[in-house]
């Protein structure tokens, strides 16, 4: 007796939507998938591509923060004292509030090993960096001071060859980082 099986072709659903840009700064990619509904069977045609992927560039908001580098110096920078130059007939800087901020190092380079302060920045450990009113920009906060999960940079000021990079963990306000932190420049 001869039984005769048809094929049966691959039928897939329609595309999903493109997913976010893998990257929030600069260049990365999105994809998309689709799901088999019917597989082939009995020699039918093959299922075509699943899954798509095309080029996009991340342009988030962040991205401006993100191309920032922190410049940092040891704890033993911090400005206590008065200026005693200054006349009493001279405006003083309007001090803003300082905040600390928590980075997980991510990398560093070899130079930071020169130093007996930047020895500390090695990867995977949490550091303090404060931010005084004096290292403010023009905004309410210092440049580089890093942006939460996402990878940004740091060099060394008094320690050539010493850069790398961090992500922020934690931010408070007002505080006071632990001796042996850093200071943003």
């Amino acid at each position: 007796m001869l039984v005769c099986v048809s094929a049966i072709d691959c039928v897939v659903g329609s595309w999903g939507p493109w997913s976010s840009c893998s990257s929030p700064c600069g260049v990365g990619s999105k994809e998309r998938t689709r799901l088999v509904s019917v597989p082939p069977r009995n020699g039918g045609t093959p299922c075509p591509d699943l899954r798509q992927r095309r080029g996009c560039f991340g342009n988030n908001v962040i991205c401006d923060n993100a191309k920032e580098v922190a410049k940092i110096l040891p704890d033993s920078f911090k400005r206590t004292f008065k200026d005693p130059w200054r006349r009493p007939h001279m405006r003083m800087k309007e001090e803003k509030n300082g905040y600390c901020v928590y980075l997980r190092v991510k990398q560093a380079s070899p130079g930071c090993r020169l130093k007996l302060w930047s020895a500390q920045l090695v990867q995977e450990r949490l550091i303090c960096a404060e931010c005084q009113s004096d290292a403010m920009s023009k905004s309410d906060r210092c440049a580089g001071d890093g942006l939460k999960d996402v990878r940004t940079f740091w060099t060394a000021a008094s320690a050539p060859g010493c850069h790398g990079s961090w992500v922020r963990e934690l931010s408070s306000e007002p505080c006071r980082c632990p001796p042996y932190s850093v200071l943003f420049v």
